[in-house]
C-alpha cells in the first residue's frame, strides 16, 4: 500500500515559468523505504487531535560512565489518516515527508514477527484434556 504522503514533490517539479506542471506520481516503493534506520515501536498515548496520534517511544542506551542501561523516553507526533488507533494500540512508525511543524512520521499497525503466519494462533495451547481418562 503506498501511501499518499509519500509522494515526491519538490524533485518532479518544473522550474518557474517552463509551463504547466505534470501530475505527481508516486516513486517505486524501492525508493520510498528508508531502511537505514531501525524501526519505530511505539504505544499509543493519546488521539485527541484530528489524524495525529501522540506515541510513546521507548528505548534503552548504555550511560558512558557508568554502563547502566538507561531508559530514555521520548513522544512523537505520527500522522493517522484514517483515526482507527486509540489510546494503548502498539504501532510502528515509518519516515515520511514533513506533514506539518513537528509530524513527519506515519502511524501503522505493529505486527508482531513471532506470531506465526497464516491464522494459525498457537498461544500455548496443547489440546490436551484437562483430566486424565485412567
Amino acid at each position: 500500500m503506498v501511501h499518499p504522503f509519500l509522494y515526491l514533490s519538490l524533485a518532479q517539479a518544473t522550474p518557474s515559468g517552463a509551463g504547466p506542471k505534470p501530475p505527481l506520481t508516486p516513486l517505486p516503493p524501492s525508493r520510498l523505504t528508508i531502511r537505514a534506520l531501525k524501526p519505530i515501536h511505539g504505544k499509543v498515548i493519546c488521539h485527541t487531535k484530528d489524524k495525529t496520534v501522540n506515541v510513546r517511544v521507548i528505548r534503552y542506551a548504555i550511560h558512558p560512565k557508568y554502563k547502566k542501561r538507561m531508559r530514555a523516553v521520548r513522544k512523537l507526533q505520527a500522522h493517522d489518516p484514517e483515526n482507527k488507533f486509540k489510546i494503548g494500540d502498539l504501532v510502528t512508525l515509518e519516515r515520511c515527508r514533513p506533514i506539518s511543524k513537528t509530524k513527519h512520521l506515519i502511524a501503522v499497525p505493529y505486527v508482531d514477527p513471532h506470531t506465526p503466519k497464516g491464522g494459525e494462533s498457537t498461544d500455548g495451547v496443547l489440546n490436551l484434556p484437562l483430566q486424565s481418562t485412567q
